[in-house]
C-alpha cells in the first residue's frame, strides 16, 4: 500500500519556497551577479513554482516542460532540480528522475526531502539496499516524517528483513497514529511469519481507522478462512471485494507487497465458488 508518489507532494510543502527565493539584505559576497542573471534565476524559480501549481491540477506534461526550463534558468538552485526529478518519477521515468535529484542533492546535500525522494525512486527501481541507505540518510536530517519510515519499512520488507520492517512501520505509526497503511503492512509481515492472530489484530486496527479500505479487509478475510473461520472469512471477503475489485488481482496484491504465503492463500481463497461468483458479478468480463 502507498507505493505511489507521495513524495511529489513534498515539493508543494510550506518552507520550500521560503528557502528557494533569493534573500535580500544578505552580507556582501565576493561576487554579485548581474541584474540580468538575477532576473533569469528569479524567473526560473517562478517557473518551478508554476510547475507545482500545474501538478495540483494534474497537468503533468505542462508541469514537466516548466520544470525543465526552470533548471536551465536557475541551474544552481536545488528546488528546480528537485521538482524536475519528482515530476520524472510521477511519469515513471525513474532514471531521469534520479539524475535530476542527484543534481539537487549536489547543490543541497542536507535537504532531507531530496534523500527521501531518491529513496522512493530506488524503491521503484527495486534497488532496495540503495533505497534504505538514502532514506536513512534523510532521516538523519529530519527524523519526524512518517512516510519516510513507511518507505523504509517497505524496503526492508522486500528484502525479507521482517524485524527491521516492523520497527520502521511502528516508527511511522508512532509519528502518525492513524497511518493505517503502516499498520496494515505490519499485518503483512506477521502473516509471512506465520502469526495469523497478530496479523488479524493489526488488520483490525487498520479497519478501525478506516473501514472503507479493501486491503486490510481482504487480508483479514483470507486469514479468517485459513484459521477455519470459513463463513466469517467468506463474508468479509465479499465485503472487501465489493469495496474494490482490484484486490481480486494477484499481481495487484503483489505490487502492494503481499508476501508469498499470503498470496498463496489468497489465490486459493479467490477460487472459492462464492468468491468467484462475487468477482464475476462485480467485474463481469466483456462479451463480444
Amino acid at each position: 500500500m502507498f507505493k505511489n508518489h507521495w513524495l511529489l507532494l513534498l515539493i508543494a510543502c510550506a518552507g520550500l519556497w521560503n528557502t528557494a527565493l533569493p534573500v535580500r539584505g544578505q552580507a556582501l559576497t565576493p561576487y554579485v551577479p548581474s541584474l540580468d542573471a538575477e532576473k533569469l534565476e528569479q524567473r526560473g524559480l517562478e517557473l518551478a513554482e508554476n510547475a507545482v501549481q500545474l501538478v495540483r491540477f494534474q497537468q503533468y506534461d505542462a508541469a514537466l516542460s516548466q520544470a525543465k526550463l526552470a533548471t536551465q534558468l536557475a541551474p544552481n538552485r536545488y528546488p528546480t532540480w528537485f521538482i524536475l526529478g519528482t515530476l520524472y518519477l510521477q511519469q515513471e521515468k525513474i532514471d531521469e528522475g534520479i539524475a535530476a535529484l542527484d543534481q539537487a542533492l549536489a547543490i543541497e546535500p542536507k535537504e532531507s526531502g531530496i534523500w527521501f525522494t531518491l529513496g522512493n525512486a530506488y524503491f521503484q527501481k527495486a534497488d532496495y539496499e540503495k533505497a534504505i541507505s538514502h532514506l536513512e540518510a534523510g532521516l538523519e536530517f529530519k527524523s519526524d516524517v512518517p512516510a519516510a519510515f513507511f518507505d523504509l519499512g517497505n524496503s526492508h520488507l522486500k528484502l525479507g528483513q521482517f524485524s527491521e520492517a516492523i520497527a520502521s512501520y511502528e516508527e511511522a505509526v508512532t509519528l502518525e497514529s492513524k497511518f493505517w497503511p503502516a499498520i496494515n503492512n505490519i499485518g503483512l509481515v506477521y502473516y509471512e511469519q506465520g502469526n495469523l492472530d497478530k496479523a488479524i489484530d493489526r488488520w483490525n486496527a487498520a479497519i478501525d481507522i478506516d473501514n472503507e479500505q479493501a486491503e486490510p479487509r481482504l487480508a483479514r478475510a483470507v486469514a479468517f478462512y485459513a484459521q477455519g473461520q470459513q463463513e466469517k472469512g467468506l463474508q468479509e471477503g465479499i465485503n472487501a471485494l465489493t469495496i474494490d475489485t482490484r484486490y481480486a488481482d494477484l499481481a495487484f496484491l503483489e505490487e502492494n507487497l503481499w508476501g508469498e504465503k499470503l498470496l498463496k492463500d489468497t489465490e486459493a481463497f479467490l477460487e472459492i465458488p462464492q468468491i468467484k461468483a462475487t468477482i464475476e458479478k462485480l467485474d463481469p468480463k466483456p462479451t463480444n
